[in-house]
């Protein structure tokens, strides 16, 4: 899974003139990467069907259904280290719910753990970030931290801002999965490029900060390109526990898809989520679910950052609600 190395130094010489890019609870500067959230529902047009001479196709609809069976083998395809042999058994046994969470159907877990899967898979990265919000928020898109972060992410405010999440009076981006993941996955894939494409110093400088792992690395004669990640002693224990904590994570979701029991009670309907953007007075979430035939209650559950008002605000919606007003459009 190693960058080529003009790429990652590329990405080092970018970053490096943008200035830090901080991680959770390090307050950044802005990042230099660009990643890809998963793509907007657009026309379609009949199998087999031709375009009108002198058009170009329209492109297929993503399906507005999946499965958890095939959530979950997106992710595993998606492993940069489907290994095992390693894992801690404290952190296993610290998150061996999350397979039973993800297999009972219960809350919205399961589809926003697909949404950020795909969200990965778009851009190229690893799947094991897609572990980091079991990691900080449990996958509650509402969740706070008495010390300051929120969301899915956990982003402290100055670290969402300098990742261009909108925080304004009546509005907090961070509680947007939307915001929220779509700077996390640009954070990361910038990190990703700077650290030779090794997901483990990736999610170290997530949790602890860019350069704090570049001086690491320094301090303990490491390049990225062939670096012992739990070998930089100077970090701190919670940070190299960080990648121990996915890692164990990973291998309960590769091992439980072993299990007939467990990948029966995964192998059902799962609504898409897709993005969409509201504004006007009138795009409230519950006057969105009325005209699409939605369950308001689940809108504010997967959007907890909204609060309507005039000021243009991403949502997620299940696919297939795209009849969405004038007032609406899809988001980028």
């Amino acid at each position: 899974m190693s960058a080529r190395p003009a790429v990652a130094a590329l990405a080092l010489m970018l970053a490096l003139a943008a200035g830090p890019v901080g991680a959770i609870g390090t307050p950044p500067s802005p990042d230099a990467g660009e990643g890809a959230a998963p793509p907007p529902d657009v026309g379609s047009v009949m199998p087999g069907a031709s375009p009108p001479a002198g058009q170009a196709a329209a492109i297929p609809a993503p399906p507005q259904a999946t499965s958890g069976a095939a959530i979950y083998d997106r992710f595993v395809e998606g492993l940069a280290q489907p290994g095992c042999e390693d894992a801690s058994p404290r952190w296993r046994a610290h998150y061996a719910h999350v397979p039973r969470q993800l297999a009972s159907g219960e809350g919205e877990v399961l589809p926003l753990f697909g949404y950020v899967v795909e969200a990965l898979r778009s851009a190229h990265l690893p799947t094991e970030y897609a572990l980091i919000p079991f990691v900080e928020s449990g996958y509650r898109p509402g969740a706070r931290s008495a010390s300051g972060p929120a969301g899915l992410w956990q982003f402290i405010a100055a670290t969402a801002r300098n990742h261009d999440v909108p925080i304004r009076g009546g509005y907090d981006g961070r509680l947007s999965p939307v915001d929220a993941t779509r700077a996390a996955v640009r954070y990361l894939k910038t990190l990703h490029g700077m650290f030779a494409g090794d997901w483990r110093l990736a999610v170290m400088a997530f949790n602890a900060g860019e350069y704090r792992v570049l001086g690491a690395l320094r301090r303990h004669g490491q390049r990225p390109a062939d670096a012992q990640p739990q070998a930089l002693e100077s970090l701190s224990r919670s940070t190299r526990a960080y990648v121990r904590k996915l890692h164990a994570l990973s291998c309960l979701m590769m091992e439980a898809g072993g299990d007939a029991e467990w990948t029966r009670a995964l192998d059902r309907p799962v609504s898409r989520l897709v993005a969409v953007e509201l504004t006007g007075e009138s795009a409230g979430l519950e006057s969105y679910a009325r005209r699409n035939g939605l369950d308001p209650a689940r809108l504010k559950r997967l959007n907890p950052a909204h609060r309507g008002g005039t000021a243009r605000q991403s949502i997620l919606v299940p696919a297939g609600a795209t009849a969405v007003p004038a007032a609406a459009t899809m988001a980028n």
